[in-house]
C-alpha cells in the first residue's frame, strides 16, 4: 500500500532540492569568475604600437616637490619632446578672490606648448588632477566636502564660463576640454558626487564651445565606466597597476589588458561610446605618505625605468590609441635632484613625436 509523504518528508525533500539549486548556482558563478579571471590575464600582444603618448603636467605638484616648475615644463617640451599634454586649471589659484583672475600660469604653459606644436587637454572643474583633488577657493566655502550645493553650482559654472570664453578662440593648441576628474569616484577632499552638477557643467561647456570634444574620466579598476562614458565625447580611464593601502601594503592588481578590453566592450554596448583613451597611466611611485618623503630606494622599488616601460606596453595592449602617463614631474625630480636620469631617459624611447 502506497503511503503519503509526511509534511516533514516534503519539507526535507524541498530543502534538498533548494540546496542542489544553490550548489549548482554557486558552482556556475565560481566557474564564470574563474574563467573571467583566466581570460583577463591571458597574454596579449601590443595592438597599438603607434599610440600617442602624452603626460599630465601639474605646476602645483612640481612646486611641491621642490622644482622650478617652468624649468621642468620647458625640459618636458624640448628634451622629452612631449606633444600631448593634459593641463589642470586650479580654480583656487586662478580666482583667489571672487571675480579677480590670474591666468598667467596657464597662459604661459599654453604659449610654450603652442611654440613647440604640442596639443593640450585643459581640465576644468572643482576636481582636477593632483591631491587634494578638489581646488575650491576658500571664498566659496571653507570646507570643500560640505559646500552648499546651490552656491557651489553658481560659482563653479561662472568660473568655467570665464575659462572657456578665454581659451576657446585663438588657442589652437587646446584640442579638448576635460570636465572634472573622475567625477563618479568618491576620492579626495571633495563634496559628494553630484551628477546633476556634472551634467550642468557639461551643458555649459558644450554650449560655450561646441567645437571641441569633452573628455569625462573614471577609475580604471573601481568603476564600470558607463556613467562617465555616456556623457563623454571621449572617455578617459585611469590605469594603476601597483597600489598601496594601510591595510594591505603594496599590492598589484591581478588583471591583464583584457580587463580593459572587456570594459571597452561594455561602454560600446551600454553607453554607445567607442572612443576610449588612457588618461592617467601610473608612472610614479605609490607609497605610504608623500612620494618624495620615502627613501629613494622605496620610491624606485614602486616605480623605475623597467616598470615604466612595462606599464606603457601594458596600456598599448588594451587597444587604446592614446595614453597619458602620470609622473613626468617626478621623473624630472629624480633626474635633477636625485641625479638619477633613468626614468627621464627611458621616456624618450616611448614618446611618439
Amino acid at each position: 500500500m502506497k503511503k503519503n509523504k509526511t509534511n516533514w518528508e516534503k519539507v526535507n525533500l524541498a530543502a534538498i532540492g533548494l540546496g542542489k539549486i544553490i550548489s549548482w548556482t554557486l558552482a556556475i558563478v565560481v566557474s564564470v569568475l574563474v574563467l573571467a579571471f583566466i581570460y583577463v590575464n591571458l597574454p596579449v600582444k601590443a595592438s597599438t604600437d603607434n599610440a600617442k603618448i602624452g603626460v599630465t603636467f601639474s605646476y602645483i605638484y612640481a612646486e611641491q616637490i621642490g622644482l622650478d616648475w617652468k624649468q621642468a615644463y620647458v625640459a618636458m617640451l624640448n628634451d622629452l619632446k612631449i606633444k600631448h599634454i593634459r593641463l589642470p586649471i586650479y580654480w583656487d589659484r586662478v580666482e583667489g578672490k571672487e571675480g579677480e583672475y590670474d591666468f598667467s600660469h596657464i597662459d604661459w604653459q599654453l604659449e610654450q606648448a603652442r611654440n613647440t606644436g604640442a596639443e593640450i587637454i585643459l581640465v576644468i572643474g572643482q576636481k582636477v588632477p593632483r591631491w587634494p583633488e578638489c581646488y575650491v577657493p576658500k571664498w566659496v566655502g571653507e570646507d570643500p566636502s560640505n559646500l552648499p550645493a546651490d552656491r557651489l553650482k553658481e560659482k563653479l559654472l561662472a568660473f568655467e564660463e570665464v575659462v572657456v570664453n578665454r581659451y576657446k578662440d585663438n588657442h589652437p593648441e587646446v584640442v579638448r576640454w576635460q570636465v572634472e576628474n573622475e567625477p563618479f569616484l568618491n576620492f579626495g577632499i571633495c563634496s559628494k558626487v553630484d551628477t546633476e552638477l556634472l551634467d550642468s557643467e557639461l551643458v555649459k561647456v558644450r554650449a560655450l564651445d561646441p567645437s571641441r570634444p569633452i573628455v569625462v574620466t573614471d577609475s580604471g579598476e573601481l568603476s564600470l565606466w558607463v556613467n562617465a562614458a555616456k556623457r563623454a565625447d571621449v572617455f578617459g580611464t585611469t590605469m594603476y597597476r601597483e597600489v598601496y593601502s594601510k591595510e594591505m601594503g603594496h599590492w598589484r592588481y591581478p588583471i591583464g589588458p583584457n580587463f580593459f578590453k572587456v570594459k571597452q566592450l561594455l561602454i560600446e554596448t551600454f553607453a554607445d561610446q567607442d572612443n576610449a583613451i588612457v588618461i592617467e597611466l601610473q608612472g610614479e611611485p605609490w607609497v605610504a605618505g608623500w612620494t618624495i618623503d620615502a627613501p629613494v630606494e622605496v620610491q624606485l622599488a614602486s616605480m623605475n625605468a623597467e616598470i615604466l616601460v612595462d606599464n606603457v606596453e601594458f596600456a598599448k595592449k588594451t587597444g587604446m590609441n592614446e595614453i597619458y602617463v602620470w609622473g613626468v614631474e617626478w621623473w624630472y625630480y629624480m633626474k635633477t635632484v636625485q641625479n638619477n636620469p633613468t626614468l627621464w631617459e627611458v621616456a624618450k624611447t616611448f614618446v611618439q613625436k
